[in-house]
């Protein structure tokens, strides 16, 4: 091999290993600069989800039975109302803000911490309600009817609400609302290429202090930008 042909490959690979480097620096540059950002991307989303104002993420029917008693004149008259009930769990997204949202650089996490649950209705579907009763010489001597019809309203609306507060159909509600905001969280996230994950929490469910440490609140990232 002649020393003009060696010079030539020496400069060759020297000139190839440069611009092997160049790519890469020029490659990281560029990723750095125009690289999607986590908390615009989340910022972005978080104004979207506020103006939808409210969320609805689980709608139950219940029934209430309820009866009503009342004597006078020695006489005794009794009412039962069957009412059914729909109420819906929502969260109210206009509460939602910056200081809600952590940001784990670190582990790529982020935190989101809702509204509690509120329950709308209930919606009494009036064409399905049933009334029975007895004592129909009191309720037509005096007002009693009206008083048992009154009673059994009352008691019926709190009953529909008893049942809807229940743990259970609670719980339901948090884990449908909490699976509809991650995925409205993630998607934009994953669209754009961050592999991030999102979790969603209650103001009533806890939260270990080694979360509380290492995340940071998003309006202060947002601030600090």
């Amino acid at each position: 091999m002649t020393r003009e042909l060696r010079s030539a490959l020496i400069g060759g690979a020297v000139a190839l290993a440069l611009l092997i480097g160049g790519f890469f620096v020029l490659r990281s540059y560029l990723v750095s600069k125009f690289a999607p950002d986590p908390e615009t991307i989340v910022s972005s989303t978080l104004e979207g989800m506020r103006e939808q104002n409210r969320l609805t993420t689980f709608v139950a029917s219940y029934v209430a039975v309820v009866t009503s008693e009342q004597s006078r004149l020695g006489l005794t008259a009794r009412k039962t109302l069957i009412m059914p009930g729909t109420v819906r769990y929502e969260v109210d997204l206009g509460k939602l803000g910056p200081q809600n949202l952590s940001w784990d650089a670190a582990a790529r996490e982020l935190t989101v911490t809702l509204p509690s649950i509120e329950i709308a209705g209930p919606q009494v579907d009036l064409n399905a309600v049933r009334e029975y009763d007895g004592g129909g010489l009191l309720m037509r001597l005096t007002n009693a009817g009206d008083q048992l019809d009154a009673a059994n309203r009352k008691a019926a609306q709190a009953e529909l609400l008893r049942q809807a507060q229940a743990p259970t159909p609670m719980q339901i509600a948090r884990e449908a609302t909490r699976r509809a905001v991650e995925r409205n969280f993630a998607l934009p996230l994953r669209a754009a290429g961050l592999d991030a994950r999102v979790v969603v929490r209650f103001p009533e469910e806890g939260r270990s202090p080694e979360q509380m440490d290492r995340s940071t609140p998003m309006n202060e990232v947002v601030g600090n930008r």
